[in-house]
């Protein structure tokens, strides 16, 4: 797991072509460089690539050049005069698309999508959706098609990053309005004030650099396992797709549909089972309200506080402020949060699967292409762990993809898909260690399960009401009649 599991740490180092940066700054009066996360583009001693260029705000308060010290008091006063919810989401964005601008650390800018790779997407999802036709029961689930650029990526799932990291950062905000007496809170509303538009401010930064760098590394809308685009909507990044299949000896055709595939089966997944995205969401959720402040370390950070240096907040928060709770209702978050994403990911994996390994000579490899890049901690689950302080374990997918690939064995597609149907019926942690066990127990009887749905939407049991009648008919009064039952 990170260092940080909650996103907060120091700016990335400065790119190489600083110096060009900061003569360009001081030819400009002072702009904004993608180095610098909170757009404070300072020259002199005190700024970025000099004494203290490790932390933008130390910065604010150091040598500054006058023609710059306005607009640097301006937008710390926008910072600290932040007003919206626990993460400064604007901050996160601009951030994030300062950090794809800057282009991966391969050197590969962010471009604008052609017509052609555009066209080309929509042609390896049409063809994925064809194949899955015959491995799963589940419908078409992408409405439309989409070729994305790293910056569309960014504006297409904050509102899915938004949703799931501001239950943590609430946790933040309300432990820093907290550790104060009551009848001191009144006193302090200020700085209370001041801290938390710090603290929210701090956030967006962390997040934006993670979004920001992820948008240069995922070839899709769901490589977490998490539906972080529009609903419907199977979207790749050509460029992302091209730097994936770089350097596997595989024909970017190849890649591409392959990628592709488990874009359109995701999009089956969350299309077609309706309770599934707010089942992960809330498991998310469940988890990160278990999150524990360390209130001692927080009340001395508060009585301590100094508005004229506030980057010793950022570097509180940075030292283990934060951990998930030794409780029994939070380990059981946890476990059902993980088991979630396991299912999901090893659906996924074995329907893939099944679709490509006749048709595609490379399928073995870039399945395994994929797992060694999830076992090795990939980008996708180092940003969801440093965002939301999780990782994601690789045994849970293999365990998961195994059971998958068994029950399709064992019971057929439908039979296999028909466990999504209500998150009850869905394997457990414990079935995960036994998928064999799970795989080969006496399946549901789902005839009774109608019955009490239908009874508890007030339906009469049309079978139940035949067979009385039929009974009524050859003998002398059942148990069923005269129950007051209809």
């Amino acid at each position: 797991m990170s260092d940080s599991p909650f996103g907060f740490g120091l700016p990335p180092e400065e790119p190489e072509d600083g110096d060009e940066g900061k003569k360009k700054d001081q030819e400009s009066g002072g702009g904004q460089g993608p180095a610098n996360p909170f757009g404070f583009g300072l020259p002199g001693a005190g700024g970025f690539g000099g004494p203290g260029a490790d932390n933008p705000l130390a910065a604010m308060f150091g040598s500054l050049n006058p023609t710059d010290l306005g607009a640097a008091f301006q937008q710390l006063g926008q910072m600290l005069s932040y007003e919206g919810g626990p993460v400064n989401w604007d901050m996160a964005k601009q951030i994030a698309r300062q950090t794809v601008a800057q282009g991966t650390p391969d050197g590969v800018k962010d471009a604008s999508v052609g017509a052609s790779e555009r066209s080309a997407v929509q042609e390896a999802v049409r063809l994925a959706d064809l194949w899955l036709d015959d491995v799963t029961s589940l419908p078409s689930g992408a409405g439309t098609t989409v070729a994305w650029s790293r910056a569309e990526w960014v504006e297409a799932t904050l509102p899915a990053w938004q949703e799931l990291v501001d239950p943590v950062a609430e946790r933040v905000g309300a432990a820093m309005g907290d550790v104060l007496p009551e009848e001191m809170q009144a006193m302090a509303g200020p700085l209370i004030g001041m801290m938390r538009s710090m603290g929210g401010a701090m956030f967006g930064t962390q997040i934006g650099q993670a979004v920001g760098v992820l948008a240069g590394e995922v070839v899709g809308s769901t490589d977490i396992g998490l539906p972080l685009g529009p609903s419907g909507k199977a979207a790749l990044l050509p460029a992302n797709v091209e730097a994936f299949g770089r350097d596997l000896s595989v024909a970017q055709d190849e890649v591409r549909l392959y990628l592709a595939l488990r874009e359109a089966a995701h999009q089956r997944l969350f299309t077609h089972v309706p309770w599934l995205r707010s089942h992960l969401f809330g498991a998310v959720d469940g988890y990160a309200r278990g999150i524990k402040v360390d209130t001692a370390k927080l009340e001395d950070v508060v009585g301590q506080f100094d508005p004229q240096n506030p980057e010793q907040l950022q570097d509180a928060l940075q030292q283990g402020m934060f951990q998930p709770e030794d409780t029994p209702e939070q380990k059981a978050a946890l476990a059902r949060l993980e088991t979630a994403l396991a299912l999901v990911e090893g659906w996924v994996d074995a329907v893939v699967h099944a679709a490509a390994k006749p048709r595609l000579s490379s399928a073995d490899a870039l399945r395994e292409t994929l797992r060694r890049r999830r076992a090795t901690g990939g980008p996708a689950e180092q940003t969801f762990a440093t965002l939301i302080g999780l990782e994601l374990r690789p045994r849970r997918l293999r365990d998961a993809s195994r059971l998958w690939a068994s029950l399709t064995d064992a019971r057929g597609v439908d039979g296999r898909d028909a466990l999504w149907h209500h998150p009850d019926m869905l394997p457990t942690a414990t079935d995960l260690d036994d998928p064999d066990g799970f795989v080969h127990r006496e399946q549901m009887d789902f005839s009774e399960l109608d019955k009490m749905l239908g009874e508890a939407a007030g339906k009469p049991d049309l079978r139940k009401k035949a067979d009385d009648e039929a009974a009524g008919e050859t003998d002398d009064g059942g148990e069923t009649k005269g129950d007051g039952t209809e």
